[in-house]
C-alpha cells in the first residue's frame, strides 16, 4: 500500500478561502515586514507610492495600479533588494473641503467664514481619514504588500514642515514670485487652479456665438465687427485688437447701408454674395488707435478709461475664424491682459470671487456670469448692436471638483517660475525610463515643452499655509521651519494649519508681519512626498539623500500632468535631478 505524500486536494477548490488562509498566514508571521528586516544590509530599491485622498473609496483603477506596483516591488524583493513600501494619504485640499461643505450645508467661502475657519478645519481633520480602514481591507485582500502602520499623512506637522522647507528653498533660489495673471478660476470654489487641473475635465457644451457692431467715434454708420463666445465679458471690453500684417477691408452692406470693417478672408462668412461692396483694403497696422464707442459705461467710474476703447495691434490675432478683430477684456483673457497692459490700459473686473457681477450694476448686478449671457445679448440686440447671433458647440474646461464651467480671470497669486527651470526640466526628463515608451516624448514631453508658470496659491482653508509673512509696507519674510517661526513669534508652535498660524503676528526691525491668507495647492504637497514622508531635512537626511531619486513609481496616465509632473518640477527645483528613474504608466479604467 502506497503512503500518500501529499494530502488530498478537492476538485472544487475554494479560492476565496485559500486566499484568506494565505492572508492570515502573512499577518501571523509578519511576512511582509520580515521581507524587509531580513534584508537590512541589502541594497535598497526605492519605491514611492502616490498618496490617494482618503475621502473616497478605492476603485478598480486603484486595483489595477496596485497590482502593477506589487508585481515590481515583489520581483525586486525576490532579487534580493530591500524594498520599503509606505502607504500615504493626501489629507488636504478640495475633496475633503467639498465633503464638509456638503455635510454642514455650507456653500463657499462666505459661509465657511461665518461658520468659523477653526471649527471648519477641525471638522476636516476629524473626517479626512474616514475610509482608511476600507482602503487597508481592500489593499490587503488583493494580496498587495505595503506598510499601513508606518504610513505618512500630508496633514501631519512633520510632513508640513518639510513642505515649508521645500518652499523656502525655492523661495531663496528666486523661483517663487507674486504676480497677476489670467488663470483658470473656479468660481464655485472661489480659487484659481493650475493649468494641469484645468486640463482634467473638458466637456462638450453649448455657448452663445455673437458678432457685435462697435461703432467708430468719428464715422457714423461705420462699425468694427467683433466676434466672441463670451458675451458676459463684453461689459468689461476696453479695446479691440487687430493683427498688424493681416488684411482687412471696409465693406459697404447693401442690406442696411452701413459700412463694416473686418478681416478680408472672412467677408464671405458674414455677407451674401452680391449684397456688399468692398470699398477699401487695409492692413491691420492702419487700424491702430482708431477709436470706437464703448458698449457699456460700467468701467467709467471705476478706472481711468481715457486711454481705452481703441484698436490695438498684436501678432497673436489671426483670421482663421471670427472676424479677425478680437474683443479685449484684460480681466478675462491672457492675451487681452498682456496687450492692454502694454498699451497702458488698466484692468476692469466687475465679477466678484464667486462668479457674480457686482451689486449695483444695472441689468446684470448680482447675476452669475453665465446667467448674464442672455441678458447682455438681448440688450445689445435691442440697441441695434447685435450683428449675428448663433450657438456654438465646443469643448470647454470645467472645474474637475464641481463640474461647473471655469472662467479665466486675472488673479493676484503666487507662482513657481517654470520658465526659469524649463531647460533643466527637459534635460532631467531625458533620464527617466517610461513604460509605455511613447509617453516620454509624447504626453509627458509635450506637457513639459509647453508648461507655464505654476499657480500654487489657493484661496481655501484646509491646506498647508503659504509660509509667507508680509509687513504693512510690503516687505516679505518666508519661513522654512517650525523653529524659525517660533523664534520670530516667541512662542511654541505645535500646529501650522491656517487657523493657528494666521493668529501668529510678529515684529522685526520695527515692522509688524501678518501671514498672507492663501494655502498651498495640494499638488505641491503630493510632489513633496519624497521629502515629507522622511521629514527631510530635519530627520533622516543621510537616508533620504542616499536613496533619492526613486527607482520606481506607477500611476495612471492622468498623472502625467499631475503627480508625475509635480514630482519632477520640485525635484528639479531642489536638486536638479529627476524624482524617479523608472515609471510604469497604466491606462484608465472607466467604471463605476
Amino acid at each position: 500500500m502506497t503512503k500518500e505524500i501529499f494530502p488530498p486536494v478537492s476538485n472544487r477548490p475554494d479560492f476565496p478561502g485559500m486566499e484568506n488562509e494565505i492572508e492570515s498566514y502573512w499577518k501571523e508571521n509578519k511576512t511582509f515586514h520580515q521581507s524587509i528586516e531580513n534584508r537590512s544590509s541589502a541594497k535598497d530599491f526605492v519605491f514611492y507610492d502616490g498618496p490617494p485622498f482618503a475621502t473616497g473609496m478605492p476603485h478598480y483603477g486603484h486595483l489595477l495600479q496596485g497590482t502593477v506596483k506589487d508585481l515590481i516591488t515583489r520581483y525586486k524583493t525576490m532579487r534580493g533588494y530591500r524594498v520599503e513600501r509606505r502607504f500615504g494619504w493626501d489629507c488636504h485640499g478640495l475633496p475633503i473641503e467639498l465633503e464638509i461643505e456638503k455635510e454642514l450645508d455650507l456653500r463657499g467661502a462666505p459661509d465657511i467664514l461665518d461658520y468659523g475657519v477653526d471649527k471648519y478645519n477641525e471638522k476636516c481633520r476629524s473626517t479626512v481619514l474616514r475610509y482608511t480602514k476600507e482602503w487597508q481591507v481592500v489593499t490587503e485582500r488583493m494580496g498587495r504588500w505595503i506598510d499601513f502602520e508606518n504610513d505618512y499623512k500630508t496633514m501631519d506637522l512633520d510632513f508640513m514642515e518639510s513642505v515649508w522647507h521645500a518652499f523656502k528653498r525655492m523661495w531663496d533660489d528666486g523661483l517663487i514670485y507674486e504676480g497677476r495673471k489670467v488663470l483658470p478660476y473656479s468660481w464655485r470654489l472661489s480659487t484659481p487652479l493650475s493649468n494641469s487641473e484645468a486640463s482634467l475635465n473638458y466637456m462638450d457644451t453649448q455657448d452663445p456665438s455673437v458678432t457685435i457692431r462697435f461703432e467708430l467715434v468719428d464715422r457714423s454708420d461705420t462699425y468694427f465687427l467683433v466676434w466672441t463666445t463670451t458675451p458676459w465679458t463684453l461689459p468689461s471690453n476696453l479695446a479691440i485688437c487687430a493683427g498688424p500684417e493681416l488684411d482687412y477691408v471696409e465693406v459697404f452692406s447693401k442690406q442696411d447701408s452701413k459700412t463694416y470693417i473686418l478681416g478680408k478672408s472672412l467677408v464671405g462668412q458674414y455677407f451674401e454674395e452680391g449684397q456688399y461692396v468692398i470699398e477699401k483694403d487695409l492692413k491691420g497696422s492702419e487700424l491702430k488707435n482708431l477709436k470706437y464707442k464703448p458698449l457699456f459705461d460700467y468701467a467709467f467710474s471705476v478706472i481711468d478709461h481715457s486711454n481705452c476703447f481703441k484698436v490695438l495691434i498684436d501678432d497673436y490675432v489671426s483670421d482663421d475664424s471670427g472676424t479677425g478683430l478680437v474683443h479685449q477684456a484684460p480681466a478675462f483673457g491672457e492675451d487681452d491682459l498682456r496687450v492692454c497692459l502694454a498699451s497702458g490700459i488698466p484692468v476692469f473686473d466687475p465679477v466678484d470671487d464667486h462668479g457674480n457681477f457686482k451689486e449695483g450694476m444695472t441689468l446684470i448686478g448680482g447675476l452669475n456670469f453665465k446667467e448674464a449671457d442672455k441678458l447682455i445679448s438681448r440688450d445689445l440686440k435691442d440697441r441695434g448692436l447685435m450683428f449675428k447671433q448663433q450657438t456654438l458647440q465646443h469643448n470647454y474646461p470645467f472645474c474637475w471638483r464641481t463640474d461647473t464651467p471655469l472662467m479665466y480671470k486675472a488673479i493676484s497669486s503666487w507662482f513657481v517660475s517654470i520658465e526659469k527651470i524649463k531647460e533643466k526640466l527637459l534635460n532631467n526628463a531625458e533620464e527617466i525610463h517610461w513604460v509605455p515608451g511613447h509617453i516620454k516624448q509624447g504626453r509627458f514631453g509635450n506637457w513639459l515643452e509647453n508648461a507655464r508658470d505654476w499657480a500654487i496659491a489657493r484661496n481655501r482653508f484646509w491646506g498647508c499655509p503659504l509660509p509667507i509673512w508680509r509687513s504693512e509696507d510690503g516687505d516679505l519674510i518666508c519661513i522654512g521651519s517650525v523653529k524659525e517661526l517660533e523664534e520670530l513669534c516667541g512662542q511654541k508652535v505645535s500646529d501650522i494649519h491656517k487657523h493657528f498660524v494666521d493668529e501668529l503676528v510678529f515684529e522685526k526691525d520695527g515692522k509688524t508681519y501678518h501671514r498672507v491668507p492663501e494655502v498651498l495647492d495640494c499638488w505641491f504637497e503630493s510632489g513633496s512626498m519624497p521629502y515629507g514622508q522622511q521629514h527631510y531635512p530635519f530627520d533622516n537626511q543621510e537616508k533620504f539623500e542616499s536613496n533619492y531619486p526613486a527607482d520606481f513609481i506607477c500611476e495612471g496616465i492622468d498623472q502625467t500632468r499631475c503627480w508625475f509632473y509635480y514630482l519632477h518640477v520640485i525635484g528639479t527645483a531642489l536638486f536638479n535631478r529627476p524624482a524617479f528613474r523608472n515609471v510604469i504608466c497604466t491606462g484608465l479604467i472607466l467604471a463605476e
